[in-house]
């Protein structure tokens, strides 16, 4: 195989022989598109023969933040790699990592009119899926000393949190896109999903029927529930789901009365993207374990970091195994924690919850006109997310292609078209994205 070949044409069809893509058969049945380059807020791909620019209006996955080729990023990145790109963390430590801990601790979850947040410290792994390993491992941990007598989880139907192992088995059991592996994966506790909407309030009969249901399971259950893991305010690929902050206290109340522990999965809902700086700030909640990942380095390199309280980290050292039983060959790599950092002080340097708030106004005014679309059952927005949720399954190729026709890039799944865009896109990208979006819909869907 010469993949040194520069033809475009025969690159691709390297790529559909040899290249298995996320969620795709092998070998692939569909054609991928040619990325070339990128720049600012714009992917150079091959489309019909030629090169063209569009928007991406995915951050590559929700971790493309700031962009591509952004000065400080890649400064960071440089200078790291003049000095060293790697270094195990076994038995050895280095700034990057140090800097980058004191960054995230400063800035933590934490109660409100209280300056430190009761987490203090961090474990970094390496992926998103990586670092809800470790933190299930945590929870189990802290409960070791009886014996492990505490095995399962309680999450919400719904939910995603990672394709490894243990993160797939706190995944929706049955609408989840790993379904297919329900019988070898640990069994959890579900509770329903929440009815929708952010600004629900406490008392309203489908949020408190959710309440009383999931208290009672919940007391069903409490003897044997180690943590409970949530994805705060939105979820994800779970479908996309904005719910009340009121759901989130509820769950962390059941769990301190109980003696388990409270894990949020922030790894898509963090620094920024729902509107505050961590999903938990809007339900004045804060966990004892905490995941962050993708928008943690800008979208450089992958990794994620695990934060945890005191209690946690002296319980799970007191455990018989005596320390965390956990060690990623990358953990803390060099040039993703200055990478990272950099990072960080891009949001913090910007008027960044301006911005989202100027994001999320736009996509709404933007997205309005696609609820007179026959084929949509609901559009909704939160911060920098903005959601058409369709009454019947997306043709996901017509939808792609009918949105490059406009000059945008998206990637869609089950019904819903949405849009995760970078914080630096201006009012103008805001609007060729929205456009494109209800444009493609109406097109392909009607």
């Amino acid at each position: 195989m010469d993949v040194t070949v520069t033809d475009p044409e025969a690159l691709l069809a390297v790529d559909r022989r040899h290249l298995w893509h996320p969620y795709a058969s092998a070998p692939t049945a569909s054609r991928n598109y040619l990325v070339d380059s990128a720049r600012g807020t714009r992917l150079r791909l091959l489309r019909r023969n030629k090169w063209v620019e569009v928007v991406d209006a995915m951050s590559s996955w929700w971790c493309a933040i700031h962009g591509y080729r952004v000065p400080a990023l890649d400064r960071a990145a440089h200078d790291q790699m003049a000095r060293m790109s790697h270094v195990m963390f076994g038995g050895l430590t280095h700034t990057p990592a140090l800097e980058l801990a004191q960054m995230l601790l400063d800035i933590a979850p934490h109660p409100p009119g209280i300056g430190t947040s009761a987490l203090q410290h961090v474990f970094f792994a390496d992926s998103g899926s990586v670092a809800i390993e470790v933190a299930m491992k945590m929870a189990w941990q802290t409960h070791a000393t009886g014996g492990l007598t505490r095995r399962r989880m309680f999450t919400l139907r719904g939910g995603y949190h990672g394709d490894t192992f243990s993160a797939m088995s706190v995944c929706d059991p049955d609408r989840g896109m790993h379904s297919m592996y329900g019988g070898l994966l640990p069994d959890h506790v579900f509770a329903p999903r929440p009815p929708g909407g952010v600004d629900r309030p406490a008392d309203d009969p489908e949020l408190t029927d959710w309440e009383a249901a999931t208290r009672a399971l919940f007391h069903a259950h409490a003897d044997q529930i180690a943590a409970v893991i949530v994805e705060p305010v939105l979820q994800g690929v779970g479908g996309m789901h904005i719910y009340s902050p009121h759901v989130v206290r509820v769950l962390a109340e059941l769990a301190r009365e109980y003696g388990a522990l409270v894990i949020f999965d922030e790894i898509a809902t963090g620094f920024w993207r729902t509107g505050s700086r961590w999903a938990a700030d809007r339900c004045q909640v804060v966990p004892d374990i905490l995941c962050v990942g993708k928008a943690l380095t800008g979208g450089y390199v992958s990794l994620a970091a695990v934060l945890c309280t005191t209690d946690v980290a002296h319980r799970v050292s007191a455990s018989p195994a005596g320390a965390m039983m956990h060690g990623p060959t990358f953990m803390a790599n060099p040039l993703a924690c200055s990478v990272a950092s950099a990072s960080l002080r891009l949001l913090a340097d910007n008027d960044t919850a301006g911005r989202v708030a100027r994001i999320g106004e736009e996509l709404a005014a933007g997205l309005a006109p696609a609820t007179k679309v026959d084929s949509v059952a609901d559009v909704r927005v939160l911060g920098a997310v903005g959601v058409i949720e369709l009454n019947k399954p997306v043709r996901v190729a017509e939808v792609t292609e009918a949105a490059l026709d406009a000059g945008v890039w998206v990637r869609p799944f089950q019904n819903f078209v949405y849009t995760m865009p970078p914080y630096v896109c201006t009012s103008e990208e805001i609007a060729s994205i929205t456009s494109a979006l209800v444009t493609a819909v109406e097109r392909v869907h009607g």
